[in-house]
């Protein structure tokens, strides 16, 4: 049956079978097909759409850039109507006398940068690597978190306000600017914290609209340094005695599989890709050439077989501040054992920001899932070890499927540890491998077949590990569908959490099956 809204244009609804196929999975998982896509050209469009919906009690998902792999906008539901939020992307307003910019959700996170940079300014986080795609409105329902985040947290960090469009269509404004005389969205926390309550939500509690995020000044120094350890162990203590400190805006450790995979051609590290993006990234061309020629002349020959990698990279107001910054680095990573390695690899994520997302398939057309758990400092090594022990039993099973296992260790301001297992195996692709995976690829291997025994070894380990980081008390910055929020609470928490929900979506279809 055609959906028809008074609130759109019949161009704004989609409901063709493939468009219908293609928002309705992730990049895991499918969901039900999506009964139609919605696709508002503003915000008021949107939010009389919304009320519109739900008055029908027509399920409502909210995608934005579509780079999810917890299940936060699979449909669970029949009738499901997709809310795409891609065409909200104005840029409303850049007050660097203020220091904060307003955008609508659709915006990139690549966007903001470009039209930042040339002010001098910058959001203090600043972007996922998927930041090409990835939105604001998804990283701030989900968790986004890499570029600066080891100074300066997630992207929820940076908030300070936003305007959410609730299941009956009116429209919140919170922070400053939910204030009948404030002109102005410049601070947040004047009063209880409104804008929390919308922040990695995924989208179950309102439809976010516009976010008014802080700007600071962009460093006028950057610098890199990248050390090797024999375990994943001591790579964490040095992760964390980095990220305690504050002195890198992004700290982060590879396993040795994904760092020998950065630094072959198929990754980070291409040649002539990466001494032109090096050469761009310096104020000065020649500066950028030598820097471009000595970490290509570096090459790929200079790492231990076993090794974890851990990479940094600081940034400064002037020279001597980024030295002595770099040097704290260097001491904590030299007293857990570390050594000093050329800085290819951060230097190469600097210089390549937010790159095309060929990255959703790996280099032989293989999948990828990735499970993250948030804890203290202080918990790196148990949770390491005991999701080792965890998966353990899976070894022959693995070997047998195919399936096969990265890590990746990031800090999280100064008080997070971020652990985030990853799993890779051959399968089919879902629409998003198919939109996004690289011409030549697509063409060598073309339509990769089904591996429903992998698959299902994969889904079985993830559970296993979802559970731990339950048993854990672990966080996670994207919980979507995939992890167990409301029915883990605390008995007090979880009833005011259903006080809370059933004030903004009385009928419960926000985004059903979310924050479960």
């Amino acid at each position: 049956m055609t959906l028809t809204l008074n609130s759109l244009d019949p161009s704004e609804i989609l409901q063709d079978q493939a468009t219908l196929e293609a928002c309705s999975a992730d990049v895991y998982a499918r969901g039900l097909t999506a009964y139609a896509l919605v696709r508002p050209r503003s915000a008021a469009r949107c939010a009389a759409a919304i009320a519109e919906l739900t008055a029908a009690r027509h399920p409502i998902v909210v995608r934005g850039g579509g780079m999810s792999y917890t299940g936060g906008y699979v449909p669970v539901r029949e009738r499901t109507v997709m809310l795409d939020t891609s065409a909200l992307d104005t840029i409303v307003e850049i007050n660097a006398a203020d220091m904060y910019i307003t955008v609508e959700v659709g915006v990139t996170w690549k966007r903001i940068y470009e039209a930042l940079r040339p002010l001098g300014l910058r959001l203090p986080f600043f972007g996922t690597f998927s930041g090409a795609q990835a939105t604001v409105g998804g990283g701030l329902s989900n968790g986004a978190l890499f570029l600066g985040t080891a100074r300066y947290g997630t992207g929820a960090d940076a908030v300070l306000g936003l305007e959410v469009a609730l299941a009956d269509g009116s429209i919140v404004r919170t922070g400053q600017i939910g204030f009948a005389a404030a002109q102005k969205p410049f601070y947040r926390t004047c009063g209880p914290d409104m804008s929390g309550l919308f922040l990695h939500d995924a989208g179950s509690l309102g439809v976010k609209l516009r976010a008014t995020l802080r700007l600071i000044e962009a460093p006028k120094e950057t610098g890199h340094a990248s050390f090797v350890f024999d375990h994943i162990e001591a790579a964490a203590r040095a992760l964390s005695a980095i990220g305690r400190s504050g002195a890198a805006e992004e700290a982060y450790v590879f396993d040795p599989a994904t760092t020998r995979k950065n630094l072959r051609s198929e990754g980070l590290l291409s040649d002539a890709n990466m001494l032109l993006n090096v050469v761009r990234s310096e104020s000065a061309w020649w500066r950028g050439l030598k820097e471009g020629w000595g970490l290509v002349k570096a090459g790929r020959h200079f790492l231990p077989e076993q090794a974890y990698s851990l990479h940094v990279t600081c940034a400064a107001r002037s020279v001597a501040a980024l030295e002595a910054d770099l040097e704290t680095c260097r001491q904590a990573a030299l007293q857990q054992g570390g050594s000093v390695i050329p800085h290819s690899i951060p230097k190469a994520v600097r210089a390549n920001l937010f790159p095309p997302l060929e990255g959703v398939v790996g280099a032989e057309g293989e999948r990828w899932a990735a499970l993250n758990a948030k804890v203290a400092h202080s918990d790196a090594e148990k949770i390491i070890r005991a999701s080792a022990e965890k998966l353990a039993p899976y070894r022959e099973r693995m070997q047998t499927e195919g399936v096969w296992m990265s890590h990746l260790l990031i800090a999280i301001s100064n008080h997070a540890f971020s652990f985030e297992p990853v799993f890779h195996w051959h399968d089919e692709w879902l629409p998003v491998h198919q939109r996004f995976a690289n011409a030549s690829l697509q063409q060598r291997l073309g339509a990769p077949p089904a591996k429903p025994a992998a698959r299902e070894l994969v889904a079985e380990m993830r559970a296993e590990l979802i559970t731990l980081f339950t048993e854990l008390g672990a966080a996670s910055n994207q919980l979507g569908k995939t992890y167990p929020y409301r029915s883990v609470l605390r008995p007090e928490t979880a009833a005011l959490f259903d006080k809370l929900k059933a004030a903004v979506d009385p009928r419960g279809v926000m985004n059903p099956g979310a924050l479960d």
